[in-house]
């Protein structure tokens, strides 16, 4: 019996000990400051400066007017940004979902690591966000609008002074549930994108004027379903959408038979969001839509410029996530592929940043927090897993990632995309998929922008596929992302097919085996 008990005894030891070194539970070390301590070291001789930072919902990379991507994206605000600040065209997030991205912004670390995986489950109580060091070192610090982490929630969060937010997407005209303004409910009187930025410019006039501030505009616009408001409606119309070379059936070549399936899902070109809306009406939708958000940019600029508050103000604008619109014969986000992950961002801070500055090194929104953080004079903490892109802006030369690491992991809300790791370098960008009976990818982004051709399996590009498997699960390894994260059930599933669709695709030839008989 007593050997039985110190089995038994040893037995948990070493479970629990194995437990504790699983870099699951190891890298909640790594989230923090010890003790949870919000005291940061300063950096001599930076003046503070306010921060603006404004953030919209799936805004794809190139929905910029003066891109002149598609005609009927008109953006006069966003295009006066980049032309009086920084245009930061080679601007990414690490995981292409909106609450595992917004985490990354407000923490400064990869989905691994503050474990906000999916759109459903909670913020750990653990983690940290930037504002709540701002908060500590003076700033008077405001979240206005969707902040869509852990569930369907409105309520204040740790960090901000003042709030304004709603319950998981909001809608974009008055519903029953209204908004949350610090802790009172209150109820939604117009269109969200324009009641947010009223509410915006409202902190701003009303804020103690003796302290830095830091404001947090977070945009429902432009998340599907696309409602434009009502001025904006027909904007678009006389316009047609570009579609991309990828969007038509077989010219994707080597592409993976979950990417040929997804074309008839609600995340895909055949059967979007389970509609027979065409691809060619969603966008115009979308560009109208936007136009409420460039206004909303325009207001907070013309505020800052009236208060004489511009020239001691970043502003910061960037999209939360990526979206396709034809892509590979996708819709939506979660992807490794570029209109996917790329993001726009925006800068302008006078006296920091040169008008009309391009930036061309990989930044993405790990990055953010540790920017905001210079910012305010202040050295970010070093187990964030980003870095400040402040010199960047500035025109200065530092020491940058030669590549950026990207993971989504799978939803069984969503189950048409699996669970995606990826090394995007400055020239090649590799995926790797785990779960899912199917090929890896592999792009030469400089020949091939659009992702057209697989090279995964191409003789002169195998050792370049070798190379990047090998530093992608080196990335992971020194950042504790050894790991599949699991959580229960929540939510309805979103995996029906048109029958009228495309059928499944075929296995390809390398994958059948030829038995002879």
């Amino acid at each position: 019996m007593n050997y039985c008990r110190i089995f038994v005894h040893t037995l948990l030891l070493v479970v629990s000990s194995a437990w504790l070194m699983h870099p699951a539970s190891a890298q909640q070390a790594a989230v923090r400051q010890e003790g949870g301590s919000l005291k940061l070291e300063k950096i001599p001789g930076v003046k503070t400066r306010n921060i603006v930072f404004i953030l919209s919902d799936d805004h794809r990379f190139d929905a910029l007017g003066f891109l002149g991507k598609q005609r009927c994206v008109v953006t006069p605000h966003l295009d006066r940004l980049a032309r009086e600040g920084a245009y930061l065209k080679n601007a990414f997030v690490t995981t292409s979902l909106c609450s595992p991205s917004r985490a990354s912004i407000l923490t400064g670390l990869y989905a691994h690591n503050h474990r906000v995986v999916d759109n459903n489950n909670p913020v750990s109580d653990d983690l940290v966000f930037f504002s709540q060091y701002l908060q500590q070192h003076n700033y008077q610090t405001a979240m206005v609008g969707k902040w869509h982490m852990g569930g369907h929630v409105d309520k204040p969060q740790r960090g901000f002074d003042y709030w304004v937010s709603f319950k998981g997407q909001g809608t974009y005209l008055p519903g029953k549930e209204g908004l949350n303004v610090n802790g009172r409910q209150v109820r939604q009187r117009g269109y969200l994108t324009d009641e947010l930025t009223d509410y915006a410019i409202d902190f701003m006039e009303n804020r103690d004027k003796s302290k830095p501030f830091m404001l947090y505009l977070s945009h429902k616009g432009v998340h599907g379903l696309f409602v434009p408001a009502e001025r904006d409606k027909g904007r678009s119309q006389g316009h047609r959408y570009i579609p991309p070379a990828t969007m038509k059936q077989g010219a994707h070549y080597g592409a993976p038979m979950w990417v040929q399936n997804q074309r008839n899902s609600w995340h895909g070109v055949e059967f979007a969001f389970h509609d027979t809306v065409s691809i060619d009406e969603h966008y115009r939708k979308y560009a109208e839509t936007l136009c409420a958000v460039d206004s909303s940019v325009g207001r907070v600029l013309d505020y800052l410029e009236k208060e004489k508050l511009d020239d001691n103000t970043l502003v910061v604008y960037m999209g939360d996530n990526g979206f396709a619109f034809g892509e590979h014969g996708l819709i939506d986000k979660r992807t490794a592929y570029e209109a996917s992950m790329r993001v726009p961002m925006l800068a302008r801070s006078p006296g920091w940043i040169k008008p009309g500055t391009v930036v061309e090194n990989v930044v993405a929104n790990i990055d953010v927090a540790a920017t905001f953080l210079e910012a305010a004079g202040l050295k970010a903490p070093s187990y964030m897993n980003g870095q400040s892109f402040l010199p960047l802006l500035k025109g200065g030369q530092v020491s940058w990632r030669s590549g950026l690491l990207y993971e989504y992991y799978w939803e069984r809300n969503f189950p048409q995309t699996p669970t995606i790791h990826a090394l995007r370098g400055d020239r090649y960008k590799y995926i790797h998929y785990h779960g899912v009976w199917d090929t890896d990818e592999l792009y030469d982004l400089e020949a091939d922008p659009d992702e057209t051709t697989n090279l995964i399996r191409s003789e002169q590009h195998r050792d370049i596929a070798a190379s990047m498997n090998k530093e992608l699960f080196s990335l992971l390894k020194n950042t504790s992302g050894m790991y599949i994260p699991l959580y229960e059930d929540i939510g309805t599933q979103r995996n029906l097919r048109n029958e009228a669709g495309s059928s499944t695709a075929d296995f390809p030839p390398y994958l059948i085996k030829q038995i002879r008989k």
